[in-house]
């Protein structure tokens, strides 16, 4: 039997039919390009994307460890980690504060 991905944010298994993507940990646009890169679900990657800038991940949430500590990504974990490991959903619009 295959070893099944395990999604960094939520711990839930990442199943071959599930919606996934690779995350930078350091975006691309911001000298992450051929940089270290998690496997997601997508809804998980969604919502780093929506709750964080490209700036704020290169400078401060460029580890698993650190997108799992931030407050609003935690919450989510924790939500998501509840659902089947192929569940996926719309993620609202951006929810982060304009600068």
């Amino acid at each position: 039997m295959d070893d099944v991905p395990l999604c960094p944010l939520c711990l839930r298994p990442i199943p071959r039919e599930a919606k996934q993507s690779l995350h930078h940990l350091i975006p691309k646009l911001k000298g992450g390009k051929g940089g270290p890169v998690v496997l997601l679900h997508q809804i998980c990657h969604n919502e780093i994307h929506a709750t964080l800038t490209e700036a704020e991940l290169a400078r401060e949430f460029n580890t698993p460890e650190a997108l799992c500590a931030h407050p609003r990504l935690e919450r989510f974990a924790r939500w998501v980690a509840k659902r089947p490991p192929g569940f996926h959903s719309k993620t609202p619009g951006r929810l982060r504060k304009k600068r």
